[in-house]
């Protein structure tokens, strides 16, 4: 079945509310346009506080200048490498303490194929981030006790 025929007989922003992914939507300039449950959930912030708001909202700012060149290098060219590519960042809860994400994008078009967004669809990957630094942390303890002489 097409997807065409498909989005005749679902109800997408129904599919949005029940990941447990968060999907965030955001226009050329990068304002926010969607934001799921499972966004507030990871990130903290309401649907009413995100909505309007830029991408800065959840960007750490000493990414910011990196994540807005990357943006803008997509919109303009209408290619990224992130849609089968897992990118991992830093980002920001609303309490202000750090979060590690991971999300893949996608690129929305109009119905003239004109670039309207882009989607992201993120999980909260800051478990796993920690428990690979701590393992990090001990696999170049143990090299340390084996290079030490004895």
């Amino acid at each position: 079945m097409s997807v065409d025929a498909l989005s005749r007989d679902i109800d997408f922003a129904a599919i949005v509310a029940a990941s447990g992914d968060a999907v965030v939507v955001s226009d050329p300039d990068g304002t926010i346009t969607v934001w799921s449950p499972a966004a507030e959930r990871i990130f903290g912030f309401s649907e009413a506080e995100a909505l309007g708001q830029t991408l800065d909202l959840i960007t750490p700012e000493r990414h910011r200048r990196r994540h807005w060149q990357g943006y803008a290098e997509t919109m303009r060219t209408g290619v990224t490498r992130y849609g089968a590519e897992v990118l991992r960042v830093p980002a920001l809860h609303k309490e202000g303490r750090p979060l590690s994400i991971a999300f893949t994008v996608g690129l929305v078009r109009d119905g003239a194929g004109a670039i309207s967004g882009i989607v992201a669809v993120i999980r909260d990957d800051t478990a796993r981030w920690d428990e690979d630094r701590r393992l990090r942390r001990r696999l170049a303890e143990l090299e340390a006790e084996v290079a030490a002489p004895a």
